[in-house]
């Protein structure tokens, strides 16, 4: 599978030249069609044991987690065992 990443630069670096900052490469999902309108999420890693998590829609609204509570959640997904809203 051929995945293209979309890098984003740290709000914090400037324009200028020597403006050495992190960036994130984010991938979208392989679900998501390459067509106008196929909105998705996103994930990135900038850090090790960071992901950020964004809707594509949306890139400017982020949600940072770890692998392990990523993990989780995606456990709970697909076996249908989310807790319930009190």
């Amino acid at each position: 599978m051929n995945r293209t990443l979309n890098w984003q630069k740290s709000s914090f670096s400037g324009g200028g030249e020597g403006n050495d900052c992190v960036e994130i490469g984010w991938q979208k999902s392989s679900f998501s069609g390459g067509a106008e309108g196929n909105e998705c999420v996103e994930l990135g890693a900038a850090l090790p044991g960071v992901i950020h998590l964004r809707e594509s829609d949306t890139p400017t609204t982020e949600l940072t987690t770890s692998p392990v509570s990523l993990a989780h959640l995606l456990q709970a997904i697909r076996t249908g065992t989310l807790p319930q809203a009190a």
